[in-house]
């Protein structure tokens, strides 16, 4: 006869766990989110600025790819986009722990992934395969348009942005588009959900899912406010990526917990 093992205090307790009640917001929201992740940088600047470094760390990395193999710069991109949310994790700890009133320490935040290990790196590898096929995608377009050998930087910056090219940028961004939008689907809530409440994988993506379902345009409010931060965060030639993904990491603590009703007493 097959021995069954009996679940573990923590399987228990999260397969115990309601589906996350999803609540509704305004559409200013996201604004103040974007003011409560200032005020948690300022009252946690140290560690908050550590994964601020490690930021602007891996957008040198994406204007190194840029310089020397620009076809595959949307590739590594989406791999900083993609990053993002697994760097952040620190920060989503940081909010937690200023919300709950303990000290504002870099050192458990840099394990904090510990907590749900098992059903962040399944989040992870969802993420991974979606990365996989939107740089597979980005290669067949880039050769479906450059057949001969690919221009220099400067010739195809200007061909980039040569009206001739109109065609290029609507597949290219089209279907950027998808790609950008599956991920934030799946990400508004997902991992603060595993790491606060060690919900299951699944269920948090779900749960992300209906978030967006339920307040689209305030989460697509969000999602413009992500990309225009990390936009200027570029522009500044990556300085301003030290302060604004920490803004933008703790400000999507507070989007969590604005969007999912705490559980009951």
């Amino acid at each position: 006869m097959a021995q069954h093992t009996p679940p573990t205090d923590h399987e228990a307790a999260a397969a115990a766990l309601p589906f996350p009640t999803i609540r509704s917001i305004g559409l200013g929201a996201p604004f103040r989110w974007i003011s409560l992740g200032f005020a948690d940088l300022r009252a946690c600047p140290v560690a908050s600025l550590f994964y601020g470094f490690c930021f602007t760390a891996m957008g040198l990395l994406v204007t190194f790819v840029f310089e020397h193999a620009y076809q595959y710069t949307s590739a590594v991109s989406t791999g900083f986009l993609l990053l993002a949310p697994f760097f952040a994790m620190g920060l989503y700890e940081l909010s937690r722990r200023r919300q709950l009133g303990q000290p504002c320490e870099l050192a458990p935040t840099l394990t904090v992934w510990r907590r749900n290990a098992g059903n962040i790196a399944v989040f992870a590898a969802v993420l991974t395969v979606v990365f996989l096929i939107w740089a597979r995608a980005s290669l067949v377009i880039f050769a479906m348009f450059y057949t001969q050998e690919m221009p220099n930087l400067t010739g195809f910056l200007t061909q980039v942005l040569s009206i001739d090219n109109l065609e290029f940028l609507m597949i290219y961004f089209g279907v950027g588009l998808v790609f950008a939008l599956l991920v934030f689907a799946v990400s508004v809530v997902s991992i603060p959900l595993m790491l606060d409440r060690n919900q299951d994988a699944v269920t948090s993506m779900i749960a992300s899912i209906r978030a967006l379902a339920e307040n689209p345009l305030p989460l697509l409010v969000w999602a413009a406010l992500i990309v225009t931060l990390t936009l200027l965060g570029f522009l500044s030639f990556h300085l301003g990526l030290v302060v604004l993904m920490p803004v933008v990491g703790h400000a999507t603590w507070h989007a969590y917990r604005d969007l999912v009703a705490p559980l009951p007493r």
